[in-house]
């Protein structure tokens, strides 16, 4: 393969069975019901957050926001932060994110091994404080920076519809019957989602959240006690799962056994959301999304 940038990498993430988890479950375990996992770890920057950072500053680009003197500033629980580091890098931009101070170490030092800067906000404020504090940087110093804002930005979304939604149908030759992931952003709910439905009315599309505002599901939204995101539309939804913290924690433990997918802890939620559909079903096709690895979440 030879590519003329590293960015030609993003997408095309390979679409996964999951064989042996949901055992117990009758329909799944004689077939009818059939589970796959689209494997975001597969893109060059490691997550799922390579599609929308990818296409919201090329559009910044092409709109003429982001110029060479302006630096990327945006808030972020990691993975878009380490899109925005190697994207930026890979294009000649610099990078300044602005993370909650308990994210990751593994996140911090991918983000400044591409060169990026990294703000730290109050880790007891999670998301919506970097949320908050990347806003009060731009707004003081537009003339430095320019902000993607992927919790407003409809390119986020509009990624997804373009990418994700469009290898799902292809991958699964139009079988496709649910689509369950996490909420975040929600860029990738409501654009994957949106293009499923486009494809076909019928599919269903259900969103994963935490149950409570102090969960340990880092990259997911509790939207009741959350900054909801602009982009986010529930009416769009046909349903969402409320899930706690530990039982997504002990199915990431079982994918990387059973399964060999060593996946983040937001995965373990969108599995958990997928078993639970699949209870419900005497037959389909249930995909569900794994946003990032979990060696990013190892030690901590």
């Amino acid at each position: 393969m030879k590519l003329e940038s590293i960015t030609e990498r993003v997408g095309g993430t390979p679409l996964v069975r999951i064989r042996k988890l949901g055992q117990g479950i009758k329909a799944v375990r004689e077939g009818k019901v059939k589970i796959f996992a689209k494997v975001e770890y597969f893109n060059p920057g490691g997550s799922v957050k390579d599609r929308p950072a990818l296409k919201m500053l090329r559009e910044g680009i092409r709109r003429g926001l982001l110029t060479r003197d302006k630096t990327i500033i945006d808030a972020t629980s990691g993975n878009t932060g380490i899109a925005y580091a190697w994207i930026g890098a890979a294009l000649g931009y610099k990078a300044e994110l602005v993370m909650p101070e308990n994210v990751s170490r593994q996140r911090r030092e991918m983000v400044t091994a591409c060169g990026a800067k990294i703000t730290y906000s109050s880790p007891m404020e999670g998301s919506d404080g970097a949320i908050r504090l990347a806003k009060k940087i731009y707004t003081e110093h537009k003339r430095d920076y320019f902000m993607p804002d992927q919790y407003n930005n409809p390119v986020n979304p509009q990624a997804h519809y373009e990418t994700t939604g469009v290898e799902i149908w292809e991958e699964t030759e139009g079988g496709v019957t649910h689509f369950v992931a996490g909420i975040g952003t929600s860029g990738t709910i409501m654009g994957t989602g949106r293009r499923l439905k486009d494809y076909n009315k019928k599919v269903k599309i259900f969103a994963v959240e935490p149950d409570h505002a102090l969960h340990g599901l880092e990259g997911l939204k509790h939207m009741e006690s959350a900054i909801v995101p602009g982009i986010y539309k529930e009416k769009e939804l046909d349903g969402k799962f409320l899930l706690p913290t530990e039982p997504a924690y002990e199915l990431c433990l079982q994918l990387a056994k059973e399964e060999g997918l060593v996946v983040g802890h937001s995965s373990g939620a969108a599995m958990l959301g997928a078993l639970k559909i699949a209870e419900t079903l005497k037959e389909g096709q249930i995909v569900t999304l794994f946003p990032d690895h979990g060696s990013r979440y190892l030690g901590e």
